[in-house]
């Protein structure tokens, strides 16, 4: 799988399940469905920091920025919608705060991404979630003395939301690679990295 997402172009891009000019759509597309089934599924522990860092890994900082707000859209969408979150000004701050923190992640995801070479790609991929997680989570802790929910930040409940962001990631990154395999152009096509 290693050999398949890595970049064959001189870019710093990561991933490529599709060619250049449809990654925007797909990456929307794969995170926005994500997210959908992460809300459902996990409803307050979305994996932010990975789609981040799958959206970092495929589109530049700008695409991948609007991505990730689409995603976080979705996720807020049916929290208020559908899992009938909490109208009250306590919990929509915390939904700002999570898009922010999303963002924070994609753009420190970006930053990090772009400093790493360019070889070996899921060990990068690693090293970037790490960075996009903390950042995340500080972000949301940051947030604490203002909103409260201190209570969320034990090691347990943290380590377990990484888990399952590394989870995630790698369904991500399999899914984009499965894109790529069997695409039109196949594995040595012009969608191929």
């Amino acid at each position: 799988m290693a050999h398949g997402i890595l970049p064959s172009r001189g870019d710093r891009f990561r991933i490529h399940p599709v060619a250049s000019r449809l990654a925007p759509m797909f990456c929307f597309a794969l995170l926005t469905a994500s997210c959908a089934l992460a809300s459902f599924a996990f409803a307050c522990a979305t994996p932010f920091a990975a789609f981040a860092v799958v959206a970092a890994a495929m589109l530049p900082q700008r695409s991948a920025l609007l991505v990730v707000t689409g995603a976080w859209l979705v996720n807020q969408t049916i929290g208020f919608g559908v899992l009938h979150y909490p109208v009250d000004s306590g919990t929509i701050a915390w939904g700002f705060v999570i898009g922010a923190a999303a963002l924070l992640s994609t753009a420190a995801a970006s930053k990090v991404l772009g400093l790493l070479p360019q070889g070996r790609t899921p060990l990068m991929l690693a090293i970037t979630l790490v960075a996009a997680y903390g950042i995340y989570e500080l972000a949301l802790f940051t947030a604490t003395p203002f909103l409260g929910g201190e209570v969320a930040f034990t090691a347990a409940i943290v380590t377990r939301i990484a888990l399952t962001c590394a989870v995630w990631l790698a369904g991500l990154v399999a899914v984009c690679e499965i894109v790529r395999l069997v695409g039109p152009a196949g594995p040595k096509g012009a969608m191929s990295a």
